[in-house]
């Protein structure tokens, strides 16, 4: 485990880096939330009880397309760099949300097992070459247990943050959990957020997969009163409505409520960003045993969300098994000094010997 002052130090890069300003919290007056028992299940030898450090070591992936090695433009995004991640700590995997400070350097992830990971991007000029300082815990409920304690709390699937508080949704139960990072960083104890009722009603494993907060002010190019201002969106895998659109939720702020994403080609949202333009690019998969797998990233208008609507947008980005991706599971954006908008996704490997965590960087060029 890292010192004291580390883990201080990191908590104000984080908070300071992931969001310029401490945002309106709407879940801040709320009481803590007894945790309702899950479904059957429970993560295995790879959960972690006790906070620990981790040896990760990094594979550099010099292209992403694996027919033309030479290539670096796919639609909208210009591959950068990309690391194949391993461990011998057996808990190091399942990662399935991210998120960076504004340079792009640390980071907070999720894996599926009901787990923490901190720790910092090395970069060698613009390409990534490994990961140092990382921290694993296990996320806490609120009694200061692991949440794996409570039977089938543990898929933490999507993680949103609002300077220092942090949202993790939990795919097996449809629940979001609220962590006020002041009180302890990864040591902080989780509070249930309460959603609408609809919510409970999603598929088990294929539930709330994606969350986003919209912040008061997002960047000096934006209007500073946003409608969805304070807003957690939280957004379903492959939670269906009555027209086979996506179901997604808008909590708190001014405007709570449900809408849809148009669903299309079989896509399923596994994450979500938003930039500071106001877009919101959903991050989405598919797999068939005919097709394969696909990834695609599309562009959503923030200001065509609202309580009802469906929305819809173009896909910016497509990749399949002719390029290095795996199961890809989270994004995030930073800007660059240079003003370079950079996306950042990283897979979930399930903990299975034949898949692979992979961190890959783009340029967002249109």
């Amino acid at each position: 485990m890292r010192s004291h002052s580390s883990r201080r130090h990191l908590l104000r890069d984080m908070a300071a880096g992931l969001s310029a300003v401490v945002l309106p919290r709407f879940a801040q007056a709320q009481g803590v939330t007894q945790p309702t028992p899950g479904p059957p299940g429970r993560p295995g030898r790879h959960r972690v009880d006790e906070p620990a450090a981790v040896e990760v070591n990094a594979r550099p992936l010099p292209s992403f397309d694996i027919r033309d090695r030479a290539r670096v433009r796919f639609g909208a995004l210009e591959y950068r760099s990309g690391l194949i991640l391993t461990s011998s700590f057996s808990g190091f995997g399942g990662l399935s949300a991210l998120r960076l400070d504004a340079k792009g350097e640390r980071f907070i992830a999720v894996s599926d097992q009901g787990t923490w990971f901190t720790g910092r991007i090395v970069y060698r000029g613009r390409d990534m070459v490994g990961l140092d300082d990382v921290d694993a815990a296990p996320l806490l409920d609120a009694h200061g247990k692991p949440i794996t304690a409570t039977r089938g709390w543990y898929d933490s699937e999507s993680l949103a943050l609002d300077g220092a508080i942090a949202y993790v949704g939990l795919e097996r139960v449809n629940q979001v959990l609220r962590y006020d990072f002041a009180t302890g960083f990864t040591r902080a104890r989780g509070e249930v957020v309460p959603l609408p009722p609809a919510a409970r009603k999603l598929p088990i494993n294929k539930g709330l997969e994606a969350l986003v907060f919209v912040p008061k002010v997002m960047s000096k190019a934006t209007p500073p009163s946003q409608p969805l201002a304070g807003t957690l969106i939280a957004l379903s895998e492959r939670g269906l409505d009555a027209g086979g659109n996506l179901i997604a939720f808008l909590v708190g702020g001014k405007t709570p409520g449900q809408f849809s994403v148009r669903r299309t080609e079989n896509f399923d949202i596994s994450d979500a960003v938003l930039l500071q333009s106001g877009d919101l690019l959903i991050l989405e998969r598919k797999f068939s045993w005919l097709g394969g797998a696909g990834i695609r990233i599309r562009r959503l208008a923030l200001s065509d969300i609202a309580p009802g609507a469906v929305v819809d947008g173009p896909a910016i980005f497509n990749a399949d098994l002719g390029n290095e991706i795996d199961n890809m599971e989270g994004i995030d954006a930073h800007v660059t000094d240079e003003g370079e908008t950079v996306l950042t996704m990283i897979s979930d490997d399930n903990f299975s010997l034949i898949q692979r965590n992979l961190l890959l960087q783009f340029t967002l060029v249109d």
